[in-house]
């Protein structure tokens, strides 16, 4: 057995060696990953643990190796001998840091933050100014879905990834269920949630001004409700939402329908969760939650802008962001809504090959 240089034409700027290997042997080509750095705990925060963990960190092991020794006399390679080759190797970019930090404290009142070297977070004792200068950059905020009853914000990490690559420092969060506390308990925890990261800004060396927000589903909802609640444009520089339940009352009423789906009488059932109460006009405190679940209802000159996006055939239909982009249009505010085939919801529409080029450029234009 005998090292044999195999380079084809194609592989010759790239191929170093390959190494011949006798038969049932293994080779596990590649470089070995080097793990991420960890940052600190944000320290002197109240009621904050500060980090908690380093979600998607993954442990990585070693390539394995060989070393034969070239034969003492020379010889054509036989059939016994089997040689590896060079083969293309897809380079993924490596995965950002990754730290899990408390905006509160109850259990769910957490949120992951993604972020590459260049955001790396101040170390603790260091102040903003013992850090190389470099220019303040945008950030997105995710609030994932599951009807208000379930789902996790590490459903978002493989997202984030993606967004940290074109320079984002994204952040996902968790906020308390349906189950835990009725509504608008869901909106207070995404605006602490938001509160949290601008304040902190400085330790991911982000701009406060250039925060969007995103949501999928029931998290849609969260994220159009902090584009519209009160001023929104003055807390954040859009909204992203796909299949986002901004009325929550509709879904209710689909789920009413004999030709309901269950998915569709699940997400009925999961309103009366979401307000704690039945919806019926004659209860006025009932009635009072429902409306203010409703983002439309908060609608005002000085929102954020928003794009949402559904499938022709899915679980929440465009009619939930139709309405609220039209009263947001008809305010002066900058909305659209894009409807793409299929019956895919959230997270699915992703596997459109229309839906992550769209959102992407929609960020850049409104946080570059």
């Amino acid at each position: 057995m005998r090292k044999v240089l195999v380079c084809g034409a194609a592989f010759a700027a790239t191929c170093i060696a390959a190494v011949a290997v006798s038969s049932g042997a293994q080779a596990t080509p590649g470089p070995t990953p080097t793990p991420a750095p960890s940052s600190p705990a944000l320290p002197g925060l109240p009621g904050t643990p500060g980090a908690t963990g380093s979600p998607g960190s993954q442990t990585p092991s070693a390539p394995g190796s060989a070393s034969p020794s070239a034969p003492r006399t020379p010889r054509q390679p036989s059939a016994a001998d089997t040689v590896v080759s060079a083969r293309a190797v897809m380079v993924t970019p490596k995965p950002p840091n990754a730290r899990t930090y408390a905006y509160g404290v109850h259990p769910r009142q957490r949120l992951d933050a993604y972020w590459r070297p260049a955001q790396q977070p101040a170390r603790q004792g260091e102040t903003a100014q013992a850090q190389p200068a470099r220019t303040p950059g945008p950030a997105v905020l995710v609030f994932h879905g599951g009807s208000w009853i379930s789902g996790d914000k590490s459903s978002w990490k493989y997202f984030a990834r993606r967004l940290t690559a074109q320079g984002y420092t994204v952040f996902a969060a968790n906020y308390r269920l349906a189950t835990q506390a009725a509504w608008p308990a869901q909106r207070d925890d995404a605006v602490a949630a938001l509160d949290f990261v601008k304040k902190n800004a400085a330790r991911w060396n982000i701009d406060p001004g250039r925060v969007a927000v995103f949501g999928s589903s029931a998290g849609g909802l969260l994220a159009s409700q902090l584009g519209t609640y009160g001023e929104g444009a003055q807390r954040v520089r859009g909204v992203l939402a796909l299949s986002p339940v901004n009325t929550p009352y509709l879904a209710y009423q689909d789920g009413l329908k004999a030709t309901a789906t269950a998915s569709q009488r699940g997400l009925r059932r999961a309103v009366t969760q979401l307000v704690g109460c039945v919806p019926n006009e004659s209860d006025p405190l009932c009635w009072q939650r429902v409306e203010d679940s409703d983002s439309t209802t908060h609608v005002s000159a000085g929102d954020a802008p928003m794009l949402a996006m559904h499938a022709a055939e899915e679980l929440v239909p465009a009619a939930h962001s139709n309405g609220l982009a039209a009263a947001l249009r008809g305010a002066g505010v900058a909305a659209t809504v894009k409807v793409v085939p299929g019956s895919g919801h959230a997270s699915e529409l992703l596997n459109d090959p229309t839906v992550y080029p769209a959102i992407l450029n929609w960020l850049k234009a409104r946080t570059r």
